[in-house]
């Protein structure tokens, strides 16, 4: 792959914000994430990996209607706090990627605007933002379990 598409590649992540970026182009890949240490060229060689490798669309401004909840979160108080649901059916992971540290944990406090998990959706990846601020009391989702829309992801107070 031509370094001058790898060096255009890395501008785009930095202007969109999108979090991480695959593109294969015959035998050869590129995979540039914020939360890797430096982009890599590989070899594309056997079977995909296990784990899935996604590609986050930025959003264009538009409002997207799958990740908007169906009510806002203030107006769903559960017994023991507010609950953030899943919007939109997919694969809820915890962290950025495998072995890089959650985004919350139990008694983490989060404030409005702040990703507190990622949901795979035909293979993209999706981060989920909280709507309230407070700490995190309970996340009743393994990571990697498979969600439904409006499935409790965590109860914050």
């Amino acid at each position: 792959m031509d370094l001058r598409k790898i060096k255009k590649l890395i501008e785009l992540l930095d202007e969109s914000g999108i979090a991480e970026l695959e593109v294969t182009e015959g035998e050869e890949s590129v995979r540039i994430s914020r939360y890797g240490s430096a982009p890599s060229l590989v070899q594309a060689s056997g079977p995909a990996a296990p784990y899935p490798i996604a590609v986050p669309v930025a959003s264009d401004g538009a409002p997207d209607p799958a990740a908007t909840p169906a009510a806002p979160v203030e107006d769903r108080p559960s017994a023991s706090g507010f609950e953030i649901e899943a919007p939109m059916v997919g694969t809820m992971y915890r962290a950025p990627s495998p072995g890089a540290p959650p985004f919350v944990e139990v008694g983490s406090r989060i404030s409005a605007g702040d990703v507190v998990c990622i949901i795979e959706a035909m293979k993209i990846l999706n981060q989920i933002e909280s709507e309230v601020s407070g700490v995190v009391r309970e996340i009743p989702v393994e990571n990697g379990q498979a969600v439904e829309f409006g499935q409790t992801l965590m109860i914050v107070e």
